[in-house]
């Protein structure tokens, strides 16, 4: 019984900084470190207490290599540009609290498991519960900036790969005045003559963009973010140093986030009542035919 109480408080405390981090997300558009990491010994120190009471140690032993694994993986996708730094992180958290998946008496349900992690089924599901978001407001974002109408060749060769891409990079991406840029945004390529500016920027060591020479025959260097982790303090200051200085120009171009974390929660919610979508979906295709 009191086992399934510590689970039972596992994911009542999952749920509720999930919640938590929802809030962060859309209000102020990052995850606090400080946040995460009391998230992250919560898991470890409840699944050490597992371990203590059962004497089992596959409990803190799963709880780190859960942890690990999930970071690892969702580290290189953070690497792709696939979601921010903070989403990586939440992720990880979720994983050293429930490095299992759920099947307790207290709720009366046996969600349908996959082969891998838990954490990765929280993964798989806010993929697909955010899906239908993301074109939901991929064709807001067309309606609102009329992208067909700027460019008839878009509409030509909508489903074309090209024209997909054209069509995606345009609606979501913004100018933006340099003075009202804040920590995380990700910057569009950038384009300048100076060596003064690529030396300013390389020589930020704690930087997360990056000079590429350029070949569009007008500039001979652009600058960009790296990841979706968007731009460190130190860039945002230096920029609007720059700026400030007259050493680049006013606007600068901006990819427009989306807040990942509500999806992660119903994608969490989802796992734990009934478990993995995409095991859910092949079940019900297998037995259509």
């Amino acid at each position: 019984m009191i086992l399934d109480d510590i689970f039972l408080i596992q994911i009542i405390i999952t749920i509720i900084f999930c919640a938590i981090f929802c809030f962060f997300d859309i209000r102020r558009g990052f995850l606090p470190n400080k946040l995460n990491y009391l998230f992250v010994a919560f898991g470890f120190s409840s699944n050490l207490i597992l371990t203590i009471i059962t004497g089992n140690l596959k409990f803190i032993i799963f709880s780190i290599i859960s942890y690990s694994i999930t970071y690892l993986i969702t580290l290189m996708l953070w690497q792709l540009n696939v979601w921010g730094g903070g989403d990586v992180k939440l992720f990880a958290s979720i994983a050293s609290v429930i490095p299992f998946g759920i099947d307790s008496s207290f709720f009366n349900i046996s969600p349908l498991l996959s082969f891998y992690p838990f954490s990765f089924t929280v993964m798989v599901n806010s993929i697909l519960v955010s899906f239908p978001f993301l074109m939901a407001l991929l064709i807001y974002l067309i309606m609102k900036n009329d992208a067909f109408d700027e460019d008839i060749e878009i509409f030509k060769g909508f489903l074309s790969y090209k024209g997909i891409k054209i069509l995606i990079d345009s609606s979501f991406n913004k100018h933006i005045n340099i003075k009202d840029l804040k920590e995380g945004m990700m910057i569009n390529n950038f384009y300048f003559d100076s060596e003064y500016v690529k030396e300013l920027i390389e020589s930020n060591k704690k930087s997360n963009l990056k000079v590429f020479e350029s070949d569009d025959g007008k500039s001979k260097y652009y600058f960009k973010t790296l990841t979706a982790g968007g731009i460190t303090l130190k860039d945002m200051y230096l920029l609007k140093i720059m700026n400030a200085q007259q050493i680049i120009s006013s606007q600068i171009s901006i990819k427009l986030g989306f807040p990942y974390v509500p999806a992660i929660l119903i994608g969490l919610i989802i796992a734990i009542f009934y478990g993995d979508l995409s095991m859910l979906i092949l079940k019900n295709i297998i037995f259509v035919i």
